[in-house]
């Protein structure tokens, strides 16, 4: 269907070389659009690109950078032509007490999640609104909604996704720049791995609060990228859309 054809489209997708990233870009490429990688971790983007084939390039980013987060568009711009989608997935975590938390420790969670994902909002703009308009996806979580007593910087910076994608939605509808977010649930990721293996009993906790009954797989939020990002969204803007197996919607 035309509403979901991304045929000529151009998509950034920061730490697009792995886990729901990745996920989100073979969905992309599978409906046509060209695909730039970003992110640190050069060798993992090289096992990424073999995975999505010729449709993908990778640019050297950190997203804490300002200087960065506008080069990776200046260069998406200048290679490809144009800029039509980002997605803003990058992201760490560090889980502990909160009152054990470094000041290095906060700031590079907020840092990656929060205001890399605003840099990376703020520099695709100027492209975005040269070709007429355009589509932003941002990543929160189910730390968008819940708390954890592990996970206050990272609950933070993902409550912060949803209320900035609020504000920038509101900010360039009139650009014809819709901005979503996506609330992924617990999804089985090197992330999630390293969760597991540090939080007791969160593997069947996860499992028995889930209607679905299974952890999610990258590949399960595809759909939603491919949706965001075509035709099908152009009067979808401001919204939070869990992908979560049934998770929020218990009480």
């Amino acid at each position: 269907m035309k509403l979901f054809d991304l045929g000529g489209k151009v998509a950034v997708i920061t730490g697009g070389n792995g886990g729901i990233g990745l996920g989100m870009a073979s969905g992309l490429a599978e409906a046509g659009a060209r695909i730039v990688l970003a992110g640190r971790n050069a060798a993992k983007a090289r096992d990424a690109i073999a995975a999505l084939g010729d449709v993908a390039s990778f640019v050297p980013t950190d997203v804490t950078s300002r200087q960065d987060c506008q080069a990776l568009m200046t260069e998406t711009v200048n290679k490809l032509g144009r800029l039509d989608i980002l997605i803003n997935n990058a992201g760490t975590s560090v889980r502990k007490r909160p009152e054990t938390f470094t000041e290095e420790e906060w700031h590079l969670v907020l840092d990656t999640n929060l205001t890399g994902a605003f840099w990376c909002a703020q520099a695709a703009y100027a492209p975005m609104k040269q070709a007429g308009g355009g589509k932003i996806i941002n990543i929160g979580s189910m730390m968008s909604l819940f708390g954890a007593p592990y996970a206050t910087p990272y609950a933070s910076s993902k409550g912060g996704i949803v209320q900035m994608t609020r504000a920038l939605a509101t900010a360039w509808a009139d650009d014809n720049i819709q901005v979503n977010a996506v609330l992924p649930g617990w999804i089985d990721t090197e992330l999630t791995q390293k969760a597991r293996s540090q939080v007791d009993g969160l593997h069947d906790s996860v499992l028995r609060r889930t209607p679905a009954g299974r952890w999610g797989k990258p590949d399960d939020l595809a759909g939603v990228a491919v949706f965001l990002a075509g035709r099908g969204s152009d009067f979808v803007t401001g919204a939070a859309i869990p992908v979560d197996g049934g998770f929020s919607a218990l009480c």
